[in-house]
């Protein structure tokens, strides 16, 4: 049962991304005040959908680790269904929404950074959280 390094990677993904969310949470912004509060902010859900896909990467990879070697088919049919919502998460939701996130933001910040991200919010937002969250 040892762990291969595509599963190392995905808990170290699984816990930066929690990391970040810890961290953007505990920051005071009047935008958390406001109506929706990070919820708004199409950056903040993409980085919860990363972060719950990755975190069910991380389940299917310990499923697949204890069932291994079992020969229980009901084991088996639920990793196979965990195995299934894997990939239509990353199919519909976690690519899609982070490549649109990543490329609307980029593209827009080099047209005009006070629109997106106003040099405001470099008072609020460290370089490395902002840069982690996208």
């Amino acid at each position: 049962m040892a762990l291969v390094p595509s599963q190392v990677l995905r808990v170290a993904i699984l816990l930066s991304y929690c990391s970040i969310l810890c961290n953007y949470k505990a920051i005071e912004m009047p935008s958390h005040q406001t109506y929706g509060g990070s919820w708004k902010f199409l950056t903040f859900i993409d980085l919860v959908i990363q972060a719950v896909f990755f975190g069910i990467c991380v389940l299917t990879d310990l499923s697949s680790l204890l069932t291994r070697g079992s020969g229980n088919q009901e084991q088996e049919r639920q990793l196979k269904k965990l195995i299934s919502l894997r990939d239509w998460m990353l199919a519909v939701l976690a690519f899609p929404v982070g490549v649109f996130v990543v490329a609307v933001f980029w593209i827009i910040y080099a047209y005009d950074r006070e629109m997106i991200y106003p040099k405001l919010l470099d008072n609020f937002i460290p370089g490395w959280l902002n840069h982690g969250m996208l």
